[in-house]
């Protein structure tokens, strides 16, 4: 009981399944003027689905059974419809009444048992009308096909179809078709001459087997003597069994005139091939195609070759599972007049050394799609130094190679050699032979490869199209780029390129595609020794987003030398962090980051501008101290450094020690002075130096006698109008005595005799070497160093002997403060 329900249950799922399927919807084009409803399984057209507004409508691969007149009745627009692969065994004879401007109309691969004829009669716009391989026996056209002036395309017969009479197709006779194909069944048994005496058209497509009665394919060819055709295909010409007669069957094709004749599919061995090649030779054909034919070597063998002067413009052999079929007649004379040999997925494992001479007219040999190794291909021991010699385009990707040195030296001789096609394979290059290419080649294509940056080592030189792309590229070696001076297109795409070299040279290169790598950076230093530049594709990178890429872009754009292809929607920020996934397009860091000129200018302006504000400031707050200084330089100096014996001054202008520092200066000099005298006036309260210098002035006099300072008042200061931080200076104006600038000149004289007794007499000191270095600032203060004293004759004055201090190695200095 268990397999039944298994079997009901998995009957159950595939009926859901079919539901399923069948309730899908159609695909609408969003301007509502197109339906695809392919493969739905529908049993009948979803009129309620279909806009009035359509004209194209895909119904293939359904089981619709009949055509009815509501089924498209609405759709007066439609211009297309394909009902193909469906099971549609009637078609009403008003089905297409509301369809007038239909141009196409594939009904391929159903059930009908009859042609329509009254259904088509009104399609006089049809161009395309396909409705071979359906269920008819007779394929004899009615008048209706008389009016149908405009069809281009149109194929009839099927597999139930075993005659062709001479009237079946008359109608034709005022048509140029562009393709007609007829299909019979593999009981064809009857073919009435002059079948073809009305047909002109450029492709003639037989489907029609020839296994039972192949004498009919001679009355077939017979009829299309002295015809024209683009190209003349036969298909499943044997079906089921090789032809083994010794008739010559294809005796007419000697006098078809067509462009190019194609087997395919069907069974050929040795003695058909060399029948078909015959008449080949002597006939107009230019062209010869062998696709996905069945080839066998025949049981009775005919020794030596009969083919030598096939000369042919394209000769294919495609999809043949027996490479045996490149030496059918175990010799390669066959191919000495092609000019283009092509060879796909034959796979053959090896070229004899004696094929290469014969191949001597071929201009264009493709050998892609054969998995093909090195060795099958390249033999050292081959002499090929005379083979080629017209070659100019190699094709040999889609295969297995892995040596760009063994496919240089197999090309070393190809002396006409231009273009080479090595994608798809996994060639690089593993320094272990020379790699000496024709200098005659000028573009390869090299991509989806395996290569390296060594691998430029072994590329041809002399190339101006060079594509590289896919090829897992992680550097570029600029010492090829170099010598690739003809190099003008370019492709790098989908590689791993990390970085764009700087200093790359090409000044021919006009295409760069470098889409799809790893590098970040990019700027208008990265092409420009390219001067020739126009197309550039640099998208699906990881960009950082500084302001090299955004002048890069906006440089790029705006003046319209380079033309970015993939701009803008392929260019994304990848760094900094915050960026990520923005488009490069709307990244905007702002004139003012970005322009380093503008940001130079800016900041010179500014630094200018700070720097004479300063100077203003300097000049605004100095010039009140210029009364002070002058009056220490014009009157107190003289008064007392030319007076004999001399005091000996420190001024700071002129006697501090370059290179210290000022506080330093100020505490060493009021340290090594006998006596500090403060010239008071409203400024002084004003400086911060002179501040510093009271200070330190009254720390030297803590532990000594207050008598070591001397105030000299040089104008009228109110004591109690002083700042709190002076309270000392205040304490000293109302309790020490101190001196007066007179402003009446007749008093002044006075003044220094006043001073000079309160100084006491210079004593003798050591000479010091004072430096001199001018400075000027707001705290004007200066020190009195004593010179050494001049023996009085009278004796030393013995009170002023005991109250001086004894001259020692420092000197003794009396420091004048001024503000």
């Amino acid at each position: 009981m268990l397999v039944p329900l298994v079997l009901i249950l998995s009957l159950q799922a595939v009926l859901h399944i079919k539901h399923a399927k069948a309730k899908q919807s159609c695909t609408i084009a969003f301007d509502k003027l197109s339906a695809d409803c392919k493969g739905l399984r529908l049993d009948s057209v979803p009129t309620t689905q279909l806009p009035d507004s359509l004209e194209e409508l895909d119904l293939s691969f359904n089981t619709i059974h009949v055509i009815r007149k509501q089924d498209f009745v609405k759709l007066t627009y439609l211009r297309v419809l394909k009902l193909n692969f469906n099971n549609i065994s009637l078609v009403l004879d008003d089905a297409f009444q509301g369809n007038l401007l239909l141009e196409e109309l594939n009904l391929f691969n159903n059930s009908l048992t009859e042609i329509p004829f009254k259904a088509l009669e009104p399609l006089t716009n049809l161009k395309v009308l396909e409705m071979s391989n359906n269920l008819y026996s007779q394929a004899s056209l009615g008048a209706a096909f008389l009016n149908f002036n405009q069809l281009k395309v149109l194929s009839i017969g099927g597999p139930l179809v075993s005659s062709l009479g001479s009237r079946d197709i008359y109608v034709l006779k005022n048509i140029s078709l562009d393709k007609f194909a007829v299909k019979t069944g593999t009981g064809f048994r009857d073919y009435e001459p002059g079948y073809f005496k009305s047909l002109s058209t450029k492709h003639l497509w037989f489907d029609i087997a020839f296994d039972k009665n192949p004498d009919l394919l001679p009355k077939m060819l017979k009829d299309l003597a002295n015809k024209t055709f683009d190209v003349l295909r036969f298909r499943n010409l044997f079906e089921f069994q090789y032809y083994t007669g010794k008739r010559d069957i294809f005796y007419g094709l000697q006098y078809v005139n067509a462009q190019t004749l194609t087997f395919y599919r069907g069974k050929f061995n040795e003695e058909v091939m060399r029948m078909a090649l015959k008449n080949v030779e002597i006939s107009p054909i230019k062209a010869l195609e062998l696709l996905l034919i069945d080839f066998a070597r025949s049981q009775n063998r005919t020794q030596g070759s009969s083919v030598k002067n096939l000369s042919l413009d394209r000769l294919v052999l495609s999809d043949i599972s027996n490479p045996d079929i490149m030496r059918f007649d175990w010799s390669f004379t066959w191919l000495n007049h092609v000019r283009k040999f092509i060879v796909w997925n034959v796979n053959f494992n090896s070229v004899p050394c004696d094929s290469w001479p014969e191949m001597k007219s071929v201009e264009l040999l493709d050998i892609s799609n054969n998995q093909l190794l090195d060795s099958y291909i390249y033999n050292p021991l081959c002499d090929t130094r005379n083979t080629l010699h017209k070659l100019d385009t190699f094709n040999v990707s889609h295969n297995r190679l892995t040596s760009l040195s063994d496919l240089a030296s197999l090309t070393k001789d190809f002396v006409k050699l231009t273009t080479i096609d090595m994608s798809h394979n996994q060639l690089q290059y593993l320094g272990n032979g020379a790699c000496d290419w024709r200098k005659t080649i000028t573009k390869v294509i090299g991509n989806h490869n395996s290569l390296t940056s060594d691998s430029f080592k072994c590329l041809p030189t002399s190339v101006n199209f060079l594509d590289l792309s896919y090829s897992s590229l992680d550097q570029l070696d600029m010492d090829y780029f170099n010598k690739a001076s003809e190099l003008t297109e370019l492709l790098l795409s989908g590689n791993k390129i990390k970085f764009i070299p700087s200093g790359w040279k090409n000044r021919y290169l006009r295409t760069l595609a470098l889409d799809g790598n790893s590098f970040g950076l990019v700027s208008m230093k990265s092409f420009k020794d390219m001067l020739s530049l126009r197309v550039l594709t640099a998208g699906n990178n990881p960009y950082h987003c500084t302001c090299d890429l955004y002048t890069f872009i906006q440089e790029t754009t705006s003046k319209g030398k380079v033309t970015i292809t993939d701009w803008p929607n392929n260019y994304k920020c990848y760094h900094p962090e915050r960026l990520l996934n923005t488009m490069v397009s709307k990244y905007s860091p702002g004139h003012l980051a970005c322009d380093i000129t503008l940001v130079i200018i800016i900041s010179v302006s500014t630094t200018a501008a700070v720097v004479l504000v300063i100077m203003l400031l300097c000049y605004i707050f100095h010039v009140p101290c210029h009364s002070d200084a002058d009056w220490v330089r014009n009157h107190l100096l003289p008064c007392l450094e030319n007076v004999k014996p001399p005091y000996r001054l420190c001024i700071h202008e002129r006697d501090f020690i370059p290179g210290k520092w000022i506080i330093d200066n100020i505490i060493e000099n009021i340290e090594n002075s006998r006596k500090v005298i403060f010239v008071l006036s409203h400024n002084f309260v004003n400086s911060e130096w002179c501040n510093y210098e009271l200070y330190f002035a009254q720390q030297r006099a803590i532990g000594k006698t207050f008598s070591d300072v001397i105030l000299v008042v040089k104008e009228p200061i109110d004591p109690t109008s002083l700042p709190s931080k002076f309270c000392k200076l205040k304490r000293m104006l109302n309790t020490k005595t101190y001196l007066e600038w007179p402003q009446q000149p007749t008093e002044q004289n006075f003044f220094w005799i006043q001073l000079r007794s309160v100084l006491g007499k210079p004593n003798s000191i050591r000479p010091r070497t004072i430096s001199r270095h001018s400075r000027l600032s707001s705290a004007r203060s200066v020190s009195l160093i004593e010179a050494p004293q001049i023996q009085d004759p009278e004796g030393p004055d013995e009170e002023d002997h005991q109250n001086s201090p004894q001259p020692s190695n420092k000197c003794q200095l009396t420091c004048i403060e001024v503000a």
